[in-house]
């Protein structure tokens, strides 16, 4: 370690950043970027002072060093104020890296201003986010095969752990960066070394200095939101100085003017006017004063503000005319209406408050705004609320101390921010999706969080409170935000929603779609038409996909890289074909990253070529026991771990059935009534509910005749035989734990629960995700599902596990060892934003997906199934696919198409799924009630209420 890098030897007085200075305190605007120490000001705190900080193959000197150690510095304080350990040194035994097949989001700012990100990072996928106090802890290096794009690799950081555990890291080799975060600033500090480090890379970006400096002129947003009535703003004038591009020719709304100026002096006589015509105006309502401020990214956290009295005409001239002589090209001066502050209900109240609220929104799955968090603050009216320099508090707080504690009022303006700040940054998003990628700063520059400050203000006839935009910032209401969450979890609270948890999820999915763009995968059989989407979400990552399939006109051919003509139904030659099919593709020359099924078909022989190909996946061994379902449970009932609970504990115990002696001695052995079903089959084609050995010996008859072979019902398994198997029934709500094994470690699950099924049949009717279940069960649920998978030998993969919950615990139904089928993917992807799909292949890849490890759900789906015999006339008239689709795009439900045509038959799968979604059980399965009854799906026959029973 090099002794000037030593803690002790610095200025221990280091400080919290502070507000940047007003403009007219700095002089030139040139010194906005000039190198500077960091702020100064007591960090009382005690932590140890020899730490590594340097990084051998860049050394830092004077202002970089000095900043480096202040940001550490900060990072300890903030650790010792959120009551969380210090950081342990680990940098003199470097860390492994595996470049290129592990998730590395890398951070480089101010620890306070990402505080909540890195805490929230840790918790969710330990390890994979990396704190960069030093732009020197960084290397760009060309990206072979995409000119003008760099990589980013990161040698030295400190990385986040759950409880908040943080550890000084080196790493050899440097770790890839997956998704990069920086702050980005003109000023003093890193943010011109940020700007530098993100231009051009080739990975995901939360920003770009491009998208900051649109993002941060006041007067371009404003301009954007007022557009169409999307969100309030003030009414602002604006004196613009050779105006930006996207400015030039707008139409301008009643509420915004602007004024272009072609030289910032001489134009005494044309401000006078301007400004005395707008502080007339009847747009400016109850508006007793007006600010003037600079608008443009030089000017970002200058406090270069003045508040005037709407009267004195006079004073606003003089302010406007001293900010014109600094402005720089495309810079602006705004005067805009001062919101009135809000009015204290008590009688014996001294008088009114401003409050100013601070909304964190991100950008999730599919490009949809999500407002995570709000705080507030509140103060003086004659005094402006700035971050940084104002205490937060919650909504419900800040609105108490207004007389307003009414729940009804109080969710009523909750919402009403809500909907401003979402519309905030959607606004944003269809305003980014305008541009080049030179204009965004690069092709995966993209705002996946913005901080959108909002005045409460009365307005309309009865003077309630509504918001109005003021602002938007990158990171303030981050840190806002995160201050408030830290205060609640010392005192053991912890909100529905961190402000960071959907950032997160955000950086995790971006990072997994960039480690597997170009990936070559072999998938083995193209299933039905509830596949589909498999082809499409491919091209949608990237993903290089080569086919092998038994029907060459599938539409399926046409999509990939690589079409492989093979008879793939045959599977009591499964082993034989793995061997030719191996064969195939060693002469065809594909170079593959990995080999997998989504089809249940399919599955054995894919693990028998993964072996043949050297390729990550199942051994074929597990994957014949969890497909052959009587093998499945009497292996389990064997299975006696030294670690409690043993798998054991959740078989069933069962008897196989080929021949019909088998079924005489079946009924002896196993508890009455029992289910019967195939024992490869799939989409609970022919299981029923048996009450003695009458029936048992009927069904079994039936299904020997019926269901011979591979034709008389494609895709359910009939290709290794009609054998069947006993089963006890076992009583309890039903549910599917789909789970994300790597490695034998558990990444990722979710549980969802099922409606009761229409006896003697068990075809689904209902579900609901997420489950209603208390925490202690659902956690049984997922516990059951993996152990009962390892004792399988399922150690790498997605599997689908079907559980019973009853009175004694959870029991095991049966484990489809794919991913979860109908709706399943859709929903977790909607609800969470983890496409099991995804994670699939990333596991086939030997790429670990870096999924929450809590993940919350935004909202609640309740769905039901339609089956022809049941719907036909409804799925030819008022539910038609035309009318479903036109509701799904609407928003109004979520519909997943299962199958292509309205064939009706006795041993049937559901049609299709029909879903609406709520904030809570109750209110979805309300939604899907009343919209069932209107399409006609609820019937005497077919009870929805009834079916959706297990929901409230």
């Amino acid at each position: 370690m090099s002794p000037g890098l030593s803690l002790g030897q610095l200025r221990p007085e280091l400080a919290h950043p502070v507000a940047s200075k007003d403009p007219e305190e700095e002089g030139d605007g040139e010194q906005h970027g000039s190198p500077e120490l960091p702020p100064t000001g007591p960090l009382l705190g005690s932590w140890h002072q020899n730490v590594n900080l340097t990084w051998k193959s860049s050394p830092e000197e004077g202002a970089a060093r000095a900043w480096t150690t202040f940001y550490y510095n900060l990072l300890q304080s903030c650790l010792q104020q959120a009551g969380l350990p210090e950081t342990v040194d680990r940098s003199l035994e470097p860390h492994p890296g595996c470049p290129g097949v592990e998730v590395t989001i890398c951070v480089l700012g101010s620890p306070s201003s990402f505080f909540s990100v890195l805490l929230e990072g840790g918790a969710q996928s330990p390890g994979n986010l990396l704190l960069c106090l030093s732009p020197s802890w960084l290397t760009k290096v060309p990206m072979a095969g995409k000119p003008g794009e760099s990589a980013l690799l990161v040698s030295k950081a400190v990385t986040f752990h759950p409880g908040g555990l943080t550890f000084l890291e080196e790493f050899a080799p440097p770790r890839r960066v997956t998704y990069f975060l920086g702050e980005l600033g003109p000023k003093a500090g890193r943010g011109r070394e940020v700007a530098e480090l993100s231009r051009d890379l080739g990975c995901p970006m939360g920003s770009s200095a491009e998208l900051v400096r649109l993002l941060e002129n006041r007067l371009l947003t404003r301009q954007l939101l007022a557009q169409g009535d999307k969100v309030v703003v003030p009414t602002t004038l604006a004196l613009t100085y050779k105006p930006p591009q996207q400015l030039r020719g707008q139409a301008w709304t009643q509420s915004l003017r602007q004024v272009e100026l072609s030289d910032k002096e001489g134009q005494e006589g044309l401000v006078e006017e301007e400004v005395e015509a707008f502080l007339r105006l009847g747009a400016l309502g109850d508006a007793h004063q007006v600010a003037v401020k600079p608008s443009g990214w030089r000017w970002r956290g200058s406090q270069a503000m003045s508040l005037h009295p709407r009267s004195e005409a006079g004073a606003v001239v003089r302010a406007v005319l001293a900010l014109l002589e600094k402005l720089e090209e495309e810079e602006s001066v705004l005067v805009e209406a001062v919101c009135p502050p809000a009015r204290i209900l008590p009688p014996d109240a001294p008088g009114k408050l401003a409050i100013r609220v601070c909304a964190v929104v991100c950008r999730t799955q599919g490009d949809r705004p999500l407002m995570s968090q709000m705080v507030c603050s509140v103060g003086r009216p004659e005094q402006p609320l700035r971050h940084q320099v104002a205490l937060t508090q919650s909504l419900d707080a800040a609105l108490a101390a207004c007389g307003l504690s009414e729940p009804a009022t109080v969710e009523a303006l909750r919402h009403r921010v809500q909907e401003a700040a979402e519309g905030a940054l959607g606004a944003v998003l269809e305003f980014e999706a305008s541009l080049s990628p030179e204009q965004r700063g690069g092709r995966h520059a993209q705002t996946d969080v913005l901080g959108v400050d909002l005045a409460l203000t009365p307005m309309g006839p009865g003077g309630s409170l509504s918001p109005v935009l003021l602002e938007l910032n990158s990171c303030l209401c981050l840190e806002a935000c995160g201050l408030l969450e830290g205060q609640w979890a010392r005192r053991g609270q912890r909100s529905q929603w961190a402000a960071a948890g959907p950032l997160v999820e955000t950086m995790l999915r971006r990072s997994a779609r960039h480690l597997m763009e170009g990936k070559h995968l072999l998938v083995v059989g193209a299933g039905g038409y509830s596949k589909k989407f498999v082809w499409e979400a491919a091209r949608d990552y990237g993903l290089k996909l080569h086919l092998v399939e038994s029907d060459p006109n599938h539409f399926a051919s046409q999509l990939v890289q690589t079409f492989i003509h093979f008879d793939v139904t045959e599977h009591r030659r499964d082993e034989e074909n793995a061997r030719h099919l191996a064969e195939l593709v060693r002469a065809r020359g594909l170079q593959l990253d990995g080999c997998l099924s989504y089809w249940d078909d399919c599955l054995v022989l894919t693990a028998l070529l993964c072996k043949e190909l050297g390729l990550r996946g199942c051994p074929p061994a597990a994957m014949s026991l969890a497909k052959q379902k009587s093998q499945t449970q009497s292996h389990l009932l064997r299975c006696r771990s030294p670690r409690w609970p043993a798998p054991s504990l959740y078989a069933v115990p069962c008897c196989p059935l080929e021949v019909p002696e088998d079924v005489e001695r079946a009924a002896r052995l196993v508890p009455l009534p029992g289910v019967m079903k195939l024992e490869f089959g799939a989409g609970a084609v022919g299981v029923r509910l048996v009450d003695d050995a009458s029936q048992c010996r009927a069904h079994f008859a039936k299904i020997s005749q019926d269901l011979q072979g591979e034709a008389d019902h494609p895709g359910i398994g009939l290709g290794w035989g009609n054998a069947m198997l006993l089963m006890e029934f076992v009583a309890g709500t039903e549910h599917d734990v789909d789970v994300v094994i790597f490695s034998g470690r558990l990444l990722g699950a979710f549980v969802s629960d099922n409606g009761p099924t229409r006896l003697p049949g068990f075809t689904e009717t209902a579900a609901c995700m997420p489950t209603g279940l208390a925490p202690e069960r659902e956690a049984q649920l997922i516990q059951a599902a993996y152990q009962c998978c390892l004792g399988c030998g399922l150690l790498d993969g997605v599997f689908n596990v079907e559980m019973k919950l009853t009175a004694a615990g959870p029991r095991l139904i049966e484990i489809n060892p794919r991913m979860g089928g109908f709706y399943l993917r859709d929903w977790i992807q909607e609800l969470y934003g983890v496409d099991l799909l995804l994670a699939a292949a990333m596991v086939a890849c030997g790429i670990p997906p870096a999924l929450p490890a809590q993940p919350r759900a935004r909202a609640c789906l309740v769905g039901v199934m339609c089956v022809v015999s049941q719907h036909l006339q409804a799925l030819s008239s008022t539910a038609s696919r035309e009318a479903l689709q036109a509701l799904h795009e609407r928003g109004l439900i979520r519909l997943n198409l299962l199958e292509e045509e309205l064939v009706p038959g006795e041993y049937e799968e559901p049609y299709c799924s029909i879903a609406c979604s709520g904030i809570n059980p109750t209110e979805a399965r309300h939604r899907l009630l009343g919209l069932c009854q209107g399409l006609g799906i609820d019937s005497p026959n077919y009870p929805v209420a009834h079916f959706l029973s297990h929901f409230k």
